[in-house]
């Protein structure tokens, strides 16, 4: 009877790991976190794609500002999205540490970051060296063609960007005719 139990027991566990819709699931879970090298990452913003603009936050979980402001990334996604803004979150996390990994895939759940959200896989800090900034948060816009257009960043003491800036500007950009 006992043997009997494990055998159901373990059943009903596989089918509970192997089930479809589990919120790490990408084929079903909105929220997804993909590990690209620089090179991939260049390419993904330089691929066709129907978006007039794309904005990419550089971001990490051991970053409070970064965390507090990322709603404003959320909502940036949420009211631009259909007037041609792409947004992508770049975690500048170890992506050789499983728990850093772990807790940006549950940070971007918990923030229902439903766009684009790339982990950075080179070696720690070199995401700072690629994207030549100090410190982060700190915030891109590209064009279609994957050329940076405009930064925000935190490297000088006397010109702390806003989010609000963020937002007036890729509210102006596409409120220019194309």
């Amino acid at each position: 009877m006992i043997r009997k139990s494990a055998i159901v027991a373990a059943v009903v566990l596989a089918g509970l790991i192997a089930a479809p819709g589990r919120a790490d699931d990408p084929k079903t879970d909105p929220v997804s976190l993909r590990q690209l090298t620089w090179a991939q990452f260049q390419e993904h913003l330089a691929s066709p794609k129907d978006a007039r603009y794309t904005l990419v936050d550089a971001w990490a979980t051991t970053c409070g500002p970064c965390k507090e402001n990322f709603p404003h990334l959320v909502e940036m996604h949420r009211k631009f999205a259909p007037q041609g803004l792409a947004v992508v979150s770049l975690s500048l996390d170890d992506s050789e540490d499983e728990k850093a990994v772990a807790e940006a895939e549950k940070f971007l759940r918990e923030k229902q970051a439903t766009f684009t959200n790339v982990l950075l896989k080179e070696n720690f800090g070199d995401g700072f060296d690629k994207l030549d900034i100090g410190a982060i948060p700190a915030v891109f816009l590209y064009g279609p063609d994957g050329k940076e257009i405009k930064r925000f960043t935190m490297d000088d003491p006397n010109d702390q960007f806003t989010y609000e800036q963020v937002e007036k500007e890729v509210a102006a950009r596409l409120a220019a005719p194309k």
